[in-house]
């Protein structure tokens, strides 16, 4: 072989690779006791068959990614729950219009195949499917030298849904008196690491000998699917607010209806430990407000006589409490008081 020879593999790119990884997730998708599925991992495109007993199905879709909770994920080189907060942060979404998530595809793009660290990322997509009673049912693997630096990559994924136009959650079933209630985060989930990753660069934090913020930065992003669907099936929501980038004034807001007010007490809010870390950091209550969920993971807008079968649907970890009503007003939403911080 002429080694003066362009190819693709001396440029950065290994197909064996890529293959071996798609054989690799093409089997262990395909590892599911019960009713036989299509599976075309490998193909052109994934087939998904529509759920059934829907008299006017429609489609939801939503798409995210993680954001720069990758970079922490390198740093800590633990990457068995990035793929958990990436199916989260794309069907927390869809079930803010009342949707049932049915199948999810994923795309990573990275430096330079590395299989474990695939594997692993694929691990927590499963498990994040397997959460939210979605299927993976497909995705892309892109290696992309030259674009990413050593060791570097990105994800991103694409979440698909199904509701009947009966059961869509839409400002119009909010009224006035309803009741707001939090259902806590189990942390920051997956907004505001840019602004995470300055602090610890700035004030030369080592992570890695850091056991609270190792812990903390890491933990998967709650997936509250079958809390909220239960609630939806049961007719006991009127709206809901996933809280995510923008907090909970920027996520509250683009569900309530004009002419009505989402007033909120600060400080009812129960804090978590790490917001309470990164409060002491020189970040305003603004800042914090519009960057973390603060401990608010998720909203539900509720009517009061629903209040004590609602709370019945979570565990206690993540039981709901109220922070807020909704009232007459211009302003979609309303502050009062301040965050008690720790």
């Amino acid at each position: 072989m002429n080694k003066k020879l362009f190819t693709y593999k001396k440029s950065g790119v290994n197909i064996n690779a890529a293959d071996k990884f798609v054989r690799y997730i093409s089997k262990i998708t395909s590892k599911k006791k019960g009713k036989k599925k299509f599976n075309n991992i490998g193909g052109f495109g994934s087939i998904s068959s529509i759920p059934k007993n829907m008299k006017k199905p429609k489609i939801v879709a939503c798409t995210d990614g993680v954001g720069t909770k990758v970079e922490i994920a390198n740093i800590l080189n633990k990457f068995d729950t990035i793929g958990i907060d990436l199916v989260a942060m794309s069907v927390n979404d869809l079930i803010v219009q009342g949707a049932k998530p049915i199948l999810f595809l994923d795309y990573i793009s990275i430096n330079k195949i590395n299989l474990r660290k695939l594997k692993l990322i694929l691990k927590g997509i499963i498990k994040g499917c397997k959460i939210a009673k979605c299927e993976l049912v497909g995705g892309e693997t892109a290696e992309m030298p030259g674009t990413y630096d050593k060791g570097k990559f990105d994800i991103a994924g694409f979440a698909v849904g199904i509701v009947d136009e009966k059961k869509i959650l839409n400002y119009r079933k909010i009224k006035m008196n309803d009741l707001i209630l939090a259902v806590p985060s189990s942390g920051v989930h997956a907004n505001g690491y840019s602004l995470i990753r300055n602090i610890i660069n700035k004030k030369k934090i080592n992570i890695k000998k850091n056991y609270f913020l190792k812990n903390e930065l890491m933990k998967q992003t709650k997936i509250y699917v079958n809390e909220v669907l239960s609630l939806i099936e049961k007719n006991l929501l009127n709206g809901c607010a996933n809280i995510t980038g923008g907090g909970l004034v920027d996520n509250v807001k683009r569900v309530i209806p004009d002419n009505l007010s989402a007033t909120i007490d600060l400080n009812k809010i129960k804090t978590l430990n790490i917001f309470n870390w990164l409060k002491k950091n020189d970040i305003s209550d603004n800042e914090m407000l519009k960057t973390f969920n603060c401990g608010v993971g998720f909203c539900l807008i509720i009517n009061p006589k629903n209040e004590t079968k609602i709370k019945q649907y979570f565990s206690n970890k993540f039981k709901p409490y109220v922070i807020g009503k909704i009232d007459r007003g211009k302003t979609k939403v309303k502050l009062n008081g301040k965050i008690n911080w720790r």
